[in-house]
């Protein structure tokens, strides 16, 4: 099973690895100035370069298995994600008003769960193609394994990621064939549960995050604060930024969180415009070439794959870069390859290890 034909070895997807070994230097990078102290490296660089080398461990292991197999293990893999994600209802202590992570705040099965859930999906859509389905009854078996992880998210009382792993699920339905009636009927049920979950569900410092996308003055001092500071950051790094360890949003600690949610912010403010540009420029390359493969591969699971692949890396990033410029509530998104985390690095890398190996065994048949 670990072994590599020399067809694979041959057509290895050099492009893939090249950009995603640029947006992890960058994120290196950027999370050495975010936590930047004067006696030496910081503790969350030095964690951050251990799970650096397990992700990659693990994502050797991943492109040298044969993507296929992957077929017949997914459901045994979500099955034990699952475990392990409901094992934080009883295990987990609250942190940030979440019971999220174990071993401390070194694991978060959440993140797992994410690249279980695109194993899962990608089996079911292989055997109903996204684009033969027609009438909503046909996303009854992909609806129920996603509220599986979302329901069990939701219990861990952390809203941000449970509307990410949706998100990611709802990747598939751009392929899907179904009349807009019937999503014009969904869209209905939508709200009348988006209005249910303000009324009932949210807590008060939620709802106050959500209505400072509206508003950020509201409450510049309390829930306000940390979009207000981030707009600054992101204004004062100008067309060309301030420099390296030189942003006084960052460098001052002005900016909450600017390791973890705000990341970006700390980029903007000390490279600007166009080094923001520049890594929004990797993210936008790294995932069309998701789609190419996609495209190129040779069999409908690994097509499948691909696309869960590309949704679990565009979602994260288009909301964490929505919520640092204040056009998306705060909810707790990291920045793929630039937060800090150690869970959310690793199965970004196994992601892409499931990319490249859809890539590099297009033609090994």
């Amino acid at each position: 099973m670990l072994t590599i034909d020399r067809r694979a070895i041959q057509n290895f997807d050099w492009t893939l690895l090249g950009l995603a070994a640029a947006l992890v230097g960058m994120g290196l990078v950027n999370l050495m100035s975010a936590t930047h102290t004067d006696v030496g490296v910081s503790d969350e660089v030095s964690r951050q370069l251990i799970s650096l080398g397990i992700g990659a461990v693990a994502f050797l292991v991943t492109v040298a298995i044969d993507y296929r197999h992957f077929e017949r293990l997914a459901l045994p893999v979500f099955a034990l994600s699952m475990l392990l994600l409901a094992s934080t209802l009883v295990l987990a202590p609250v942190t940030r008003g979440s019971q999220a992570w174990l071993l401390g705040d070194r694991v978060q099965p959440s993140e797992i769960a994410r690249v279980a859930l695109i194993l899962v999906l990608a089996r079911a859509f292989q055997r109903s193609p996204p684009g033969e389905i027609r009438r909503l009854r046909d996303l009854a078996r992909p609806a129920a394994l996603t509220a599986v992880p979302v329901a069990l998210v939701v219990l861990q009382r952390d809203l941000g990621v449970a509307l990410l792993t949706l998100l990611t699920a709802s990747t598939y339905l751009a392929f899907v064939r179904i009349p807009w009636r019937a999503w014009l009927g969904v869209a209905v049920l939508a709200l009348a549960g988006l209005a249910t979950l303000w009324m009932f569900a949210l807590e008060p410092y939620q709802r106050s995050r959500i209505l400072d996308v509206v508003d950020p003055a509201r409450d510049p001092l309390a829930s306000g604060y940390q979009v207000i500071q981030s707009r600054i950051a992101v204004g004062s790094g100008g067309l060309l930024g301030t420099g390296f360890r030189e942003g006084t949003q960052t460098q001052l600690r002005f900016l909450p969180t600017q390791h973890t949610d705000f990341a970006f912010s700390v980029l903007a403010e000390e490279w600007g415009f166009v080094g923001s540009i520049a890594a929004l420029g990797l993210y936008a390359m790294l995932l069309l070439w998701g789609l190419v493969v996609a495209r190129n591969s040779k069999d409908s699971f690994g097509a499948m794959l691909a696309v869960g692949v590309v949704g679990s890396l565009f979602w994260p990033a288009a909301l964490n870069i929505a919520m640092v410029l204040g056009l998306a509530p705060v909810i707790g998104v990291p920045l793929p390859f630039f937060s800090y985390g150690g869970s959310a690095l690793v199965s970004a890398l196994i992601a892409l290890g499931l990319l490249l190996n859809v890539s590099m065994r297009r033609y090994v048949f």
